[in-house]
């Protein structure tokens, strides 16, 4: 009897082994995670309703935890939804903040290759809490150029403003009274800050130390002047200042430097500024000396919101990968990505293809402003080739705008498609839900890859890619970490 009892407990363990893989294993394997099932009825119905998404007031986040520094952050149409005439116009809206954007971090870096820009050291030496935490709301309520912005206080008395985190830049600014004329300041939600009112904002002068941490700076009257110029056009210029920076309910950081805009123009309307994440020594997490910060964004099309927290601990599940620097350019941080896999296929590209090359180009990126991800030319065809090979049971359907890739997916529920990942360091992958790389374009039911080619070097990978993953950066590590279902 108990050897007939332990031969079918072995079948058993045997069976469930095959079936059920541990999720836990995040090994790729040739035939483990090979398709993803695509429920189409929930995305198109989320879709749809983000059309009747009614704003949030402004709020006091209070309710947040006094241990961490968090800032709750939204995606931009929780905050403020115009009125599109349809999904299609809101996508149409999307792609072309999403070009600008593109089209700036590409400038940036070339401008920055080609010489003049300079680094520092981080001069902040205050010390802070354990963790720091500032809630993410998406950036097109805003009719800024991000789709998600965090709220966070500034001054004394304090202010809530909600501002773009940008992982991409390292100044953080906010437009400012008095503007330099009437058309120099653009419309935001909140009432524009006025430093008068506060008493802990001071200007920096010419001489000081984070001045010259600037890119670009200039003197008026021994009052060191900022200026960042973005990719489409947009730019910001006004005084540098250092600020109490209040996150949440928990902790006010005195003495941060901070740009006051005087003169702003460009695709921020909407949200009040930029925070600046990049890993320049003028950057918030440079300034705060943070040992860590993390970020999860939640769906485009959801008035839901999530968290930007600094020094707090990685989740335990992430996968996670060099967070690697380029030595020519600080700005940007990149992570080391060895191949990507189509239905649990690696790619026939060099483990190489997104390492820096010796003169800074190259590379790929994690990206909060971002939307969809970029790929060189010859990564993207050979990903699209292994989807379209793996995908011709599904109706195709004509390519729209960027996307060349595209689908019918009218009246179905639900459709296997393969699992599209990210192969990191040593083996691990970063396997993406299908919501993650379908987008939808019309209500027609058409669905698009959602990867753009690009010629540049750099590649991205997007906010869409990020959609409910927190993405953490152990600072003191080098570690860039991936969990999936942490907002």
């Amino acid at each position: 009897m108990n050897t007939s009892l332990s031969s079918v407990f072995l079948f058993l363990t045997i069976f469930t082994s095959l079936q059920f893989p541990s999720i836990l294993s995040r090994k790729l394997t040739p035939s483990s995670y090979s398709t993803s099932i695509f429920d189409v009825s929930a995305s198109t119905n989320q879709a749809l309703d983000a059309l009747s998404i009614k704003p949030k007031p402004l709020q006091n986040h209070s309710h947040l935890p006094n241990s961490p520094f968090s800032l709750p952050l939204y995606p931009r149409l929780a905050l403020h939804n115009p009125s599109y005439k349809d999904y299609n116009t809101l996508v149409r809206a999307r792609l072309t903040r999403d070009a600008a954007r593109v089209q700036f971090l590409n400038r940036n870096l070339e401008r920055s290759l080609n010489g003049g820009t300079h680094f520092g050291e981080s001069i902040n030496e205050s010390l802070i809490g354990d963790s720091i935490t500032a809630p993410v709301v998406s950036g097109q309520s805003k009719g800024s150029g991000a789709e998600y912005l965090a709220q966070i206080g500034v001054g004394q008395p304090v202010k809530l403003f909600y501002l773009v985190p940008d992982t991409g830049s390292d100044v953080t600014w906010l437009q400012c009274q008095p503007c330099a004329s009437e058309n120099t300041c653009y419309k935001q939600f909140d009432p524009i800050f006025d430093p008068k009112s506060s008493s802990s904002y001071s200007p920096l002068s010419c001489n000081s130390q984070q001045c010259k941490l600037l890119d670009k700076a200039n003197c008026n009257s021994d009052t060191c002047i900022y200026q960042v110029h973005y990719g489409d056009g947009s730019f910001t210029t006004g005084e540098l200042a250092t600020e109490t920076l209040s996150f949440g309910n928990s902790n006010s950081i005195p003495n941060l430097p901070i740009g006051c805009g005087h003169d702003n123009e460009g695709l921020f309307a909407g949200g009040a500024g930029l925070i600046g994440l990049g890993g320049g020594a003028i950057s918030l997490s440079s300034q705060l000396k943070a040992s860590s910060f993390s970020y999860c964004l939640v769906n485009l099309d959801s008035d839901s919101s999530s968290t930007l927290e600094f020094n707090s601990n990685m989740p335990s599940d992430s996968l996670t990968s060099p967070l690697v620097k380029n030595d020519r350019f600080h700005s940007y941080r990149y992570v080391k990505v060895v191949g990507i896999s189509v239905g649990g296929k690696t790619l026939p590209i060099s483990p190489t293809r997104f390492e820096i090359d010796e003169s800074g180009l190259g590379g790929i990126i994690v990206d909060s402003g971002t939307i969809i991800s970029r790929l060189p030319s010859d990564v993207y065809e050979s990903l699209r080739e292994a989807f379209v090979k793996l995908t011709s049971s599904l109706s195709p359907a004509p390519g729209i705008s960027v996307f060349d890739t595209c689908y019918n997916f009218s009246g179905q529920s639900n459709v296997e498609v393969p699992t599209i990942a990210f192969v990191l360091s040593e083996g691990t992958s970063l396997r993406l839900p299908a919501r993650n790389y379908l987008i939808m374009l019309d209500t027609a039911g058409t669905y698009c890859l959602a990867f753009i080619k690009t010629k540049s070097s750099l590649s991205i990978i997007g906010s869409f890619q990020q959609q409910g993953i927190r993405v953490s950066y152990d600072l003191t590590n080098s570690l860039v970490g991936f969990s999936t279902n942490k907002c």
